[in-house]
């Protein structure tokens, strides 16, 4: 693996990753038991039909939400997604703001620097604050997560619940 020589960022789907997302995607383990990779095949045979998919807002989880990829001159990290608003469901596992940093570029940092990133996009949808969810086994996620001043409000169905306000202090 290179090293980066751009400063990562966020930014919408586009075509221009395709051959760095699909790796880093295909080298990422499956990260939830009994999901499937076919998705990937299908991504593959039409990518811009996949990128435009997640380049605007669509509903996703019956909510509106926006994807967007963490990305490093050419070298795609990670993906972050913003759902606007909560369904009673996504109010107990799921949340607003969800992340990954594919498997080659993990334990650098990006995770923590793109959740930072994602609550500015959420600033500007005009949330106050966001609920994020991670297993109760994933430390790796809660760091970034309190990192980013998530506050810990108990588990439910085996993921840990934390809100991080948006609001400026005063």
């Amino acid at each position: 693996m290179e090293p980066l020589t751009h400063p990562p960022r966020l930014i919408r789907p586009t075509s221009a990753f395709r051959d760095s997302y699909l790796t880093g995607e295909r080298a990422d383990p499956i990260l939830v038991p009994g999901s499937s990779a076919d998705w990937l095949d299908k991504a593959a045979e039409d990518f811009d039909a996949f990128v435009a998919e997640r380049a605007t807002t669509h509903t996703r989880w019956d909510v509106p939400s926006d994807f967007y990829w963490y990305v490093s001159g050419e070298h795609y990290l990670g993906t972050l997604v913003i759902r606007h608003r909560l369904t009673p469901e996504l109010a107990i596992s799921g949340g607003h703001v969800g992340y990954h940093v594919v498997a080659p570029w993990r334990r650098q940092g990006h995770a923590t620097r793109m959740l930072a990133a994602g609550l500015t996009e959420c600033r500007r949808l005009g949330l106050d604050r966001v609920l994020l969810t991670c297993d109760e086994d994933n430390a790796p996620s809660r760091r970034v997560i309190l990192t980013n001043g998530g506050v810990f409000d108990g588990r439910a169905q085996g993921e840990d619940r934390y809100w991080i306000d948006l609001t400026p202090a005063s």
